[in-house]
């Protein structure tokens, strides 16, 4: 089984910045891809910002510019930096990761999520 960690979330003014942190620990044998994505009140979830285990990334063109995502493989953990942040990216934020474990193989777990709220 694989934990994740979800750590950085908060309350910021609009302008402002906020790291997001995930931690992946477990029985795990390697990982392919993490991300972030985030889910709004009456919305669905949608896809953040992804990186791959050659740290190629992908991000949603709402956020291209001001979020960097960033993963240190050594600690299984992977990054947020969220700049010049919006009223419109408040939502819950969720850890996203691809591991291979013995029991699952490859499979996908989610964190349980940290509240980003950006006051106007």
């Amino acid at each position: 089984q694989v934990q994740l960690v979800e750590s950085g979330g908060g309350l910021v003014q609009a302008g402002g910045s906020l790291r997001l942190s995930c931690a992946a620990s477990g029985s795990i044998f390697s990982i392919t891809a993490m991300g972030w994505y985030r889910q709004a009140p009456g919305k669905q979830r949608e896809l953040v910002a992804a990186i791959a285990s050659d740290s190629v990334t992908n991000y949603a063109d709402s956020v291209k510019g001001r979020f960097t995502i960033s993963r240190d493989n050594t600690k299984n953990t992977v990054y947020l930096q969220m700049n010049s942040l919006k009223p419109e990216g408040t939502a819950v934020y969720y850890c996203n990761c691809r591991a291979v474990t013995a029991v699952r193989g490859l499979y996908t777990y989610w964190g349980q999520g940290t509240q980003v709220t950006v006051s106007s």
